[in-house]
Protein backbone atom coordinates (compact mmCIF):
# COMPACT_ATOMS: atom_id res chain seq x y z
CA UNK A 1 0.00 0.00 0.00
CA UNK A 2 1.34 3.49 -0.85
CA UNK A 3 2.11 5.58 2.19
CA UNK A 4 0.54 8.98 2.66
CA UNK A 5 2.94 11.93 2.76
CA UNK A 6 3.54 13.43 6.17
CA UNK A 7 2.22 16.85 7.06
CA UNK A 8 5.64 18.47 6.63
CA UNK A 9 5.97 16.90 3.17
CA UNK A 10 2.53 18.20 2.19
CA UNK A 11 3.59 21.65 3.35
CA UNK A 12 6.78 21.41 1.26
CA UNK A 13 4.64 20.52 -1.77
CA UNK A 14 2.49 23.62 -1.21
CA UNK A 15 5.54 25.83 -0.63
CA UNK A 16 7.23 24.53 -3.77
CA UNK A 17 4.07 25.22 -5.77
CA UNK A 18 3.89 28.80 -4.53
CA UNK A 19 7.54 29.44 -5.44
CA UNK A 20 7.00 27.90 -8.88
CA UNK A 21 4.00 30.14 -9.42
CA UNK A 22 6.24 33.17 -8.81
CA UNK A 23 8.55 31.85 -11.51
CA UNK A 24 5.74 31.31 -13.99
CA UNK A 25 4.43 34.84 -13.52
CA UNK A 26 7.94 36.28 -13.84
CA UNK A 27 8.73 34.29 -16.98
CA UNK A 28 5.44 35.23 -18.64
CA UNK A 29 6.19 38.91 -17.94
CA UNK A 30 9.37 38.77 -20.04
CA UNK A 31 12.24 38.84 -17.57
CA UNK A 32 15.49 36.89 -17.93
CA UNK A 33 16.07 33.46 -16.46
CA UNK A 34 18.49 34.79 -13.82
CA UNK A 35 15.74 37.04 -12.46
CA UNK A 36 13.20 34.20 -12.53
CA UNK A 37 15.54 31.96 -10.53
CA UNK A 38 16.35 34.70 -8.03
CA UNK A 39 12.67 35.57 -7.44
CA UNK A 40 11.70 31.93 -6.86
CA UNK A 41 14.62 31.33 -4.50
CA UNK A 42 13.84 34.43 -2.43
CA UNK A 43 10.18 33.53 -2.03
CA UNK A 44 11.02 29.90 -1.29
CA UNK A 45 13.40 30.90 1.51
CA UNK A 46 10.79 33.28 2.90
CA UNK A 47 8.38 30.33 3.04
CA UNK A 48 10.84 28.18 4.99
CA UNK A 49 12.43 26.13 2.21
CA UNK A 50 16.07 25.32 2.94
CA UNK A 51 17.31 25.33 -0.64
CA UNK A 52 15.66 26.04 -3.97
CA UNK A 53 17.21 25.21 -7.34
CA UNK A 54 15.78 25.83 -10.80
CA UNK A 55 16.44 25.35 -14.48
CA UNK A 56 14.69 27.96 -16.62
CA UNK A 57 14.39 28.16 -20.40
CA UNK A 58 12.29 30.43 -22.59
CA UNK A 59 9.06 28.51 -21.95
CA UNK A 60 9.80 25.92 -19.25
CA UNK A 61 10.75 25.84 -15.58
CA UNK A 62 12.07 22.87 -13.63
CA UNK A 63 12.46 23.40 -9.88
CA UNK A 64 13.53 21.41 -6.86
CA UNK A 65 12.77 22.55 -3.31
CA UNK A 66 14.68 21.01 -0.39
CA UNK A 67 13.86 20.97 3.31
CA UNK A 68 15.75 18.60 5.53
CA UNK A 69 15.80 15.18 3.89
CA UNK A 70 12.69 15.90 1.79
CA UNK A 71 12.61 17.43 -1.66
CA UNK A 72 10.01 18.27 -4.27
CA UNK A 73 10.68 18.53 -8.04
CA UNK A 74 8.17 20.15 -10.38
CA UNK A 75 8.03 21.09 -14.05
CA UNK A 76 5.92 23.88 -15.55
CA UNK A 77 5.44 25.26 -19.05
CA UNK A 78 4.72 28.91 -19.89
CA UNK A 79 3.27 29.32 -23.37
CA UNK A 80 2.33 32.98 -23.16
CA UNK A 81 5.44 35.14 -23.55
CA UNK A 82 5.01 38.88 -23.30
CA UNK A 83 6.32 41.96 -21.55
CA UNK A 84 4.64 43.31 -18.44
CA UNK A 85 6.87 45.69 -16.50
CA UNK A 86 4.18 46.42 -13.92
CA UNK A 87 3.91 42.71 -13.06
CA UNK A 88 7.70 42.41 -12.76
CA UNK A 89 7.76 45.38 -10.41
CA UNK A 90 5.02 43.99 -8.20
CA UNK A 91 6.69 40.59 -8.02
CA UNK A 92 9.94 42.29 -7.01
CA UNK A 93 8.15 44.25 -4.28
CA UNK A 94 6.50 41.06 -3.01
CA UNK A 95 9.78 39.12 -2.93
CA UNK A 96 11.56 41.97 -1.14
CA UNK A 97 8.79 42.27 1.46
CA UNK A 98 8.72 38.54 2.16
CA UNK A 99 12.52 38.42 2.36
CA UNK A 100 12.59 41.31 4.83
CA UNK A 101 9.95 39.64 7.00
CA UNK A 102 11.94 36.39 6.98
CA UNK A 103 15.07 38.21 8.12
CA UNK A 104 13.07 39.53 11.07
CA UNK A 105 12.04 35.97 11.95
CA UNK A 106 8.57 35.92 10.42
CA UNK A 107 8.14 33.28 7.73
CA UNK A 108 5.40 33.75 5.16
CA UNK A 109 2.54 31.30 4.76
CA UNK A 110 1.57 29.68 1.48
CA UNK A 111 -1.91 31.19 1.67
CA UNK A 112 -0.44 34.66 2.15
CA UNK A 113 1.81 34.28 -0.89
CA UNK A 114 -0.94 32.83 -3.07
CA UNK A 115 -3.31 35.65 -2.14
CA UNK A 116 -0.69 38.22 -3.17
CA UNK A 117 -0.01 36.33 -6.41
CA UNK A 118 -3.74 36.15 -7.16
CA UNK A 119 -3.88 39.94 -6.93
CA UNK A 120 -0.83 40.38 -9.18
CA UNK A 121 -2.01 37.86 -11.79
CA UNK A 122 -5.52 39.34 -11.99
CA UNK A 123 -4.45 42.93 -12.58
CA UNK A 124 -5.50 44.15 -16.04
CA UNK A 125 -3.12 46.15 -18.26
CA UNK A 126 -2.50 49.68 -17.00
CA UNK A 127 -3.45 51.22 -20.33
CA UNK A 128 -6.36 50.39 -22.67
CA UNK A 129 -5.75 49.33 -26.26
CA UNK A 130 -6.00 52.78 -27.83
CA UNK A 131 -3.66 54.32 -25.29
CA UNK A 132 -1.22 51.44 -25.74
CA UNK A 133 -1.29 52.09 -29.49
CA UNK A 134 -0.59 55.76 -28.81
CA UNK A 135 2.56 54.85 -26.87
CA UNK A 136 3.71 52.78 -29.85
CA UNK A 137 3.05 55.72 -32.15
CA UNK A 138 5.06 58.09 -29.95
CA UNK A 139 8.00 55.68 -29.70
CA UNK A 140 8.20 55.00 -33.43
CA UNK A 141 7.75 58.68 -34.34
CA UNK A 142 10.72 59.49 -32.11
CA UNK A 143 12.63 56.63 -33.73
CA UNK A 144 11.78 58.10 -37.15
CA UNK A 145 13.30 61.47 -36.25
CA UNK A 146 16.46 59.80 -34.96
CA UNK A 147 16.60 57.94 -38.29
CA UNK A 148 16.64 61.29 -40.15
CA UNK A 149 12.93 61.39 -41.04
CA UNK A 150 11.22 64.70 -41.75
CA UNK A 151 7.92 66.04 -40.34
CA UNK A 152 5.72 64.26 -42.90
CA UNK A 153 7.41 60.91 -42.30
CA UNK A 154 7.21 61.34 -38.53
CA UNK A 155 3.45 61.89 -38.61
CA UNK A 156 2.94 59.02 -41.05
CA UNK A 157 5.10 56.71 -38.93
CA UNK A 158 3.02 57.55 -35.86
CA UNK A 159 -0.17 56.66 -37.73
CA UNK A 160 1.18 53.39 -39.11
CA UNK A 161 2.81 52.26 -35.85
CA UNK A 162 -0.29 53.00 -33.80
CA UNK A 163 -2.44 51.03 -36.23
CA UNK A 164 -0.02 48.11 -36.22
CA UNK A 165 0.21 47.94 -32.44
CA UNK A 166 -3.58 48.05 -32.18
CA UNK A 167 -3.78 44.97 -34.43
CA UNK A 168 -0.98 43.17 -32.61
CA UNK A 169 -2.44 43.68 -29.15
CA UNK A 170 -5.94 42.64 -30.21
CA UNK A 171 -4.72 39.40 -31.80
CA UNK A 172 -2.23 38.45 -29.08
CA UNK A 173 -4.89 38.86 -26.39
CA UNK A 174 -6.99 36.37 -28.36
CA UNK A 175 -4.21 33.80 -28.32
CA UNK A 176 -3.12 33.85 -31.96
CA UNK A 177 0.32 32.61 -32.98
CA UNK A 178 2.95 35.18 -32.06
CA UNK A 179 4.92 34.99 -35.29
CA UNK A 180 1.86 35.22 -37.50
CA UNK A 181 0.64 38.20 -35.49
CA UNK A 182 4.02 39.89 -35.86
CA UNK A 183 3.90 39.54 -39.65
CA UNK A 184 0.35 40.85 -39.82
CA UNK A 185 1.13 43.79 -37.51
CA UNK A 186 4.21 44.70 -39.56
CA UNK A 187 2.22 44.61 -42.80
CA UNK A 188 -0.55 46.69 -41.23
CA UNK A 189 1.89 49.33 -39.95
CA UNK A 190 3.69 49.52 -43.30
CA UNK A 191 0.49 49.76 -45.35
CA UNK A 192 -0.92 52.31 -42.90
CA UNK A 193 2.17 54.48 -43.32
CA UNK A 194 2.09 54.27 -47.11
CA UNK A 195 -1.66 54.93 -47.26
CA UNK A 196 -1.26 58.01 -45.07
CA UNK A 197 1.51 59.39 -47.28
CA UNK A 198 -0.45 58.54 -50.44
CA UNK A 199 -3.50 60.48 -49.20
CA UNK A 200 -1.31 63.51 -48.50
CA UNK A 201 0.25 63.15 -51.96
CA UNK A 202 -3.14 63.00 -53.67
CA UNK A 203 -4.20 66.11 -51.77
CA UNK A 204 -1.07 67.90 -52.92
CA UNK A 205 0.22 68.31 -49.37
CA UNK A 206 3.46 66.38 -49.89
CA UNK A 207 5.71 64.74 -52.47
CA UNK A 208 6.11 61.06 -53.32
CA UNK A 209 9.64 60.78 -51.90
CA UNK A 210 8.24 60.81 -48.35
CA UNK A 211 7.53 57.11 -48.80
CA UNK A 212 11.19 56.46 -47.97
CA UNK A 213 10.74 56.47 -44.17
CA UNK A 214 8.29 53.58 -43.91
CA UNK A 215 10.72 51.20 -42.13
CA UNK A 216 10.42 53.22 -38.91
CA UNK A 217 6.70 52.40 -38.75
CA UNK A 218 7.45 48.77 -37.79
CA UNK A 219 10.09 49.44 -35.15
CA UNK A 220 7.59 48.83 -32.34
CA UNK A 221 8.05 45.14 -33.23
CA UNK A 222 11.74 45.12 -32.28
CA UNK A 223 12.12 42.30 -29.72
CA UNK A 224 14.32 44.42 -27.48
CA UNK A 225 13.47 42.66 -24.22
CA UNK A 226 14.23 39.23 -25.72
CA UNK A 227 17.49 40.39 -27.29
CA UNK A 228 18.80 42.05 -24.15
CA UNK A 229 17.66 39.44 -21.62
CA UNK A 230 18.94 36.65 -23.87
CA UNK A 231 22.37 38.23 -24.09
CA UNK A 232 22.44 38.83 -20.34
CA UNK A 233 21.52 35.19 -19.74
CA UNK A 234 24.52 34.20 -21.86
CA UNK A 235 26.70 36.52 -19.78
CA UNK A 236 25.55 34.54 -16.74
CA UNK A 237 26.57 31.30 -18.51
CA UNK A 238 22.93 30.26 -18.83
CA UNK A 239 23.29 29.07 -22.39
CA UNK A 240 20.01 27.16 -22.72
CA UNK A 241 17.87 30.15 -21.75
CA UNK A 242 20.06 32.71 -23.51
CA UNK A 243 20.19 30.82 -26.79
CA UNK A 244 16.44 30.18 -26.76
CA UNK A 245 15.70 33.86 -26.13
CA UNK A 246 18.00 35.02 -28.91
CA UNK A 247 16.48 32.53 -31.36
CA UNK A 248 13.01 33.71 -30.34
CA UNK A 249 14.04 37.33 -30.90
CA UNK A 250 15.57 36.49 -34.28
CA UNK A 251 12.40 34.71 -35.38
CA UNK A 252 10.26 37.70 -34.39
CA UNK A 253 12.61 40.08 -36.16
CA UNK A 254 12.62 37.91 -39.28
CA UNK A 255 8.83 37.63 -39.26
CA UNK A 256 8.45 41.41 -39.20
CA UNK A 257 11.18 41.92 -41.79
CA UNK A 258 9.66 39.41 -44.22
CA UNK A 259 6.31 41.17 -44.00
CA UNK A 260 8.07 44.48 -44.62
CA UNK A 261 9.86 42.98 -47.62
CA UNK A 262 6.60 41.62 -49.00
CA UNK A 263 4.91 45.02 -48.88
CA UNK A 264 8.02 46.63 -50.37
CA UNK A 265 7.96 44.23 -53.30
CA UNK A 266 4.28 44.85 -53.99
CA UNK A 267 4.56 48.65 -54.02
CA UNK A 268 8.11 48.85 -55.39
CA UNK A 269 9.96 50.45 -52.48
CA UNK A 270 13.41 49.97 -50.99
CA UNK A 271 14.40 50.79 -47.37
CA UNK A 272 17.36 52.93 -48.36
CA UNK A 273 18.99 55.28 -45.82
CA UNK A 274 17.43 58.74 -45.60
CA UNK A 275 19.58 61.86 -45.87
CA UNK A 276 19.58 63.88 -42.61
CA UNK A 277 17.85 67.23 -42.40
CA UNK A 278 19.99 70.37 -42.35
CA UNK A 279 19.57 71.64 -38.79
CA UNK A 280 21.56 73.95 -36.55
CA UNK A 281 23.78 71.81 -34.26
CA UNK A 282 22.24 73.29 -31.12
CA UNK A 283 18.70 72.71 -32.36
CA UNK A 284 19.63 69.18 -33.45
CA UNK A 285 21.01 68.40 -29.99
CA UNK A 286 17.85 69.62 -28.27
CA UNK A 287 15.63 67.66 -30.66
CA UNK A 288 17.72 64.55 -30.04
CA UNK A 289 17.21 64.93 -26.30
CA UNK A 290 13.45 65.31 -26.82
CA UNK A 291 13.18 62.44 -29.30
CA UNK A 292 15.27 60.09 -27.13
CA UNK A 293 13.17 60.89 -24.06
CA UNK A 294 9.88 60.39 -25.90
CA UNK A 295 11.10 57.27 -27.66
CA UNK A 296 12.11 55.51 -24.45
CA UNK A 297 9.00 56.79 -22.67
CA UNK A 298 6.78 55.38 -25.43
CA UNK A 299 8.47 51.99 -25.31
CA UNK A 300 8.34 51.85 -21.51
CA UNK A 301 4.63 52.67 -21.42
CA UNK A 302 3.99 50.18 -24.23
CA UNK A 303 5.65 47.58 -21.96
CA UNK A 304 2.97 48.35 -19.33
CA UNK A 305 5.30 50.36 -17.08
CA UNK A 306 3.76 52.64 -14.44
CA UNK A 307 4.48 56.32 -15.04
CA UNK A 308 7.24 56.72 -12.40
CA UNK A 309 9.08 53.71 -13.84
CA UNK A 310 8.61 54.94 -17.42
CA UNK A 311 9.86 58.44 -16.58
CA UNK A 312 12.91 56.98 -14.86
CA UNK A 313 13.71 54.83 -17.89
CA UNK A 314 13.12 57.76 -20.25
CA UNK A 315 15.50 60.01 -18.34
CA UNK A 316 18.24 57.37 -18.27
CA UNK A 317 17.71 56.49 -21.93
CA UNK A 318 17.70 60.14 -23.02
CA UNK A 319 21.12 60.82 -21.47
CA UNK A 320 22.68 57.61 -22.79
CA UNK A 321 21.26 57.74 -26.31
CA UNK A 322 22.32 61.34 -26.91
CA UNK A 323 25.78 60.38 -25.66
CA UNK A 324 25.80 57.54 -28.20
CA UNK A 325 24.79 59.84 -31.06
CA UNK A 326 27.42 62.41 -30.10
CA UNK A 327 30.08 59.69 -30.05
CA UNK A 328 29.00 58.45 -33.49
CA UNK A 329 29.11 61.99 -34.87
CA UNK A 330 32.61 62.32 -33.42
CA UNK A 331 33.83 59.37 -35.46
CA UNK A 332 33.56 56.59 -32.88
CA UNK A 333 32.38 53.33 -34.45
CA UNK A 334 28.74 52.44 -33.81
CA UNK A 335 29.41 49.36 -31.69
CA UNK A 336 31.85 51.15 -29.37
CA UNK A 337 29.41 54.04 -29.00
CA UNK A 338 26.61 51.63 -28.13
CA UNK A 339 28.73 49.81 -25.56
CA UNK A 340 29.69 53.07 -23.84
CA UNK A 341 26.10 54.32 -23.84
CA UNK A 342 24.76 51.04 -22.42
CA UNK A 343 27.43 51.05 -19.73
CA UNK A 344 26.03 54.45 -18.71
CA UNK A 345 22.51 53.01 -18.80
CA UNK A 346 23.49 50.15 -16.52
CA UNK A 347 25.26 52.41 -14.03
CA UNK A 348 22.40 54.91 -13.92
CA UNK A 349 19.82 52.12 -13.62
CA UNK A 350 21.71 50.81 -10.58
CA UNK A 351 21.09 54.19 -8.95
CA UNK A 352 17.57 54.92 -10.20
CA UNK A 353 15.89 51.48 -9.89
CA UNK A 354 16.39 51.02 -6.10
CA UNK A 355 15.00 54.49 -5.46
CA UNK A 356 11.89 53.65 -7.46
CA UNK A 357 11.69 50.17 -5.84
CA UNK A 358 11.59 48.45 -9.23
CA UNK A 359 13.73 45.74 -10.89
CA UNK A 360 16.74 47.15 -12.68
CA UNK A 361 15.70 45.46 -15.92
CA UNK A 362 12.53 47.58 -16.12
CA UNK A 363 14.72 50.68 -16.30
CA UNK A 364 17.64 49.45 -18.36
CA UNK A 365 15.87 47.51 -21.13
CA UNK A 366 13.45 50.26 -22.27
CA UNK A 367 16.39 52.68 -22.12
CA UNK A 368 18.45 50.59 -24.55
CA UNK A 369 15.68 49.41 -26.88
CA UNK A 370 15.97 52.71 -28.72
CA UNK A 371 19.60 51.81 -29.46
CA UNK A 372 18.78 48.42 -30.99
CA UNK A 373 19.57 48.71 -34.74
CA UNK A 374 16.14 47.67 -35.95
CA UNK A 375 16.34 49.53 -39.26
CA UNK A 376 19.71 47.93 -40.02
CA UNK A 377 18.36 44.45 -39.20
CA UNK A 378 15.31 44.97 -41.41
CA UNK A 379 17.52 46.09 -44.28
CA UNK A 380 19.61 42.93 -43.88
CA UNK A 381 16.56 40.68 -44.28
CA UNK A 382 15.24 42.84 -47.14
CA UNK A 383 18.44 42.51 -49.17
CA UNK A 384 18.75 38.81 -48.31
CA UNK A 385 15.23 38.19 -49.58
CA UNK A 386 16.17 39.93 -52.83
CA UNK A 387 19.26 37.76 -53.24
CA UNK A 388 21.63 40.68 -52.57
CA UNK A 389 23.88 38.65 -50.29
CA UNK A 390 26.74 41.13 -49.95
CA UNK A 391 24.51 44.02 -48.88
CA UNK A 392 22.59 41.71 -46.54
CA UNK A 393 25.79 40.51 -44.91
CA UNK A 394 27.05 44.06 -44.38
CA UNK A 395 23.85 45.14 -42.63
CA UNK A 396 23.59 41.90 -40.63
CA UNK A 397 27.15 42.23 -39.31
CA UNK A 398 26.55 45.88 -38.40
CA UNK A 399 23.37 45.02 -36.51
CA UNK A 400 24.93 42.01 -34.80
CA UNK A 401 27.96 43.96 -33.57
CA UNK A 402 25.76 46.68 -32.09
CA UNK A 403 23.50 44.16 -30.30
CA UNK A 404 26.55 42.39 -28.85
CA UNK A 405 27.96 45.75 -27.75
CA UNK A 406 24.69 46.69 -26.05
CA UNK A 407 24.83 43.45 -24.08
CA UNK A 408 28.47 43.97 -23.16
CA UNK A 409 27.78 47.46 -21.84
CA UNK A 410 24.88 46.27 -19.66
CA UNK A 411 26.74 43.20 -18.45
CA UNK A 412 29.83 45.20 -17.44
CA UNK A 413 27.62 47.65 -15.56
CA UNK A 414 26.02 44.76 -13.65
CA UNK A 415 29.43 43.33 -12.82
CA UNK A 416 30.53 46.69 -11.46
CA UNK A 417 27.43 47.19 -9.31
CA UNK A 418 26.25 43.66 -8.36
CA UNK A 419 28.43 41.13 -6.53
CA UNK A 420 26.33 38.21 -7.77
CA UNK A 421 27.35 39.16 -11.31
CA UNK A 422 30.97 39.94 -10.49
CA UNK A 423 31.72 36.58 -8.82
CA UNK A 424 30.85 32.99 -9.64
CA UNK A 425 29.40 31.17 -6.66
Amino acid sequence: MPTQPADDELELIRQSGAALRVGRLSLSAGTGSYRVKASMARVARALGVDRHEAHVTLTEITTTSHRGSSFRTEVAEVRTIGINADRLSRLEVLASRLEADAERGRLATVDEVNTALDDIASRPPLYPALLNALWSAVACAAFAFLNNAGPVEIVAVAFGAGLGQLVRRALLHRGFNQFGVTMLAAATACVGYLAFVEVLFELGATEAHHQAGYVSAVLFLIPGFALVTGALDLARLDFSAGTARLVHALMLLTSAALALWGVSEVVGLSPDPVAPMALDPGVLLLLRFAASFLGVLGFALMFNSPWPMALGAATVGMVANVLRLVLVDSGVVAQASAAAACLVVGLLAAVVAPRLHVPRITISVPAVVIMVPGVTAYRAVFHLSNGETTDALVYAVQAGLVVVSISIGLAVARMLTDRTWAYER
